[in-house]
């Protein structure tokens, strides 16, 4: 009888050593550049009728963060 790696329900996560092409560790600071490189076009953000997208919401944190640093606010 041969052993089947799939029976225990979890095929996917089958000789699935963490590698560059499946893991990437994400911080607070690097999963919103990731997200708009990889979803540019999808929400990310729903408040109340506004919607915007992974794009939009990495462009606008971009802005505070410059304006924030005209300002002397250091992170």
């Amino acid at each position: 009888m041969t052993h089947d790696p799939t029976a225990g329900g979890k095929p996917y996560e089958t000789d699935l050593d963490r590698n560059q092409a499946n893991y990437a560790p994400l911080s607070p600071l690097s999963f919103l550049p990731r997200a708009a490189a990889v979803f540019p076009e999808r929400i990310a953000v729903v408040h109340g009728s506004e919607r915007r997208t992974w794009a939009e919401a990495y462009e606008r944190c971009r802005r505070l963060a410059s304006a924030l640093a005209k300002r002397g606010q250091r992170s």
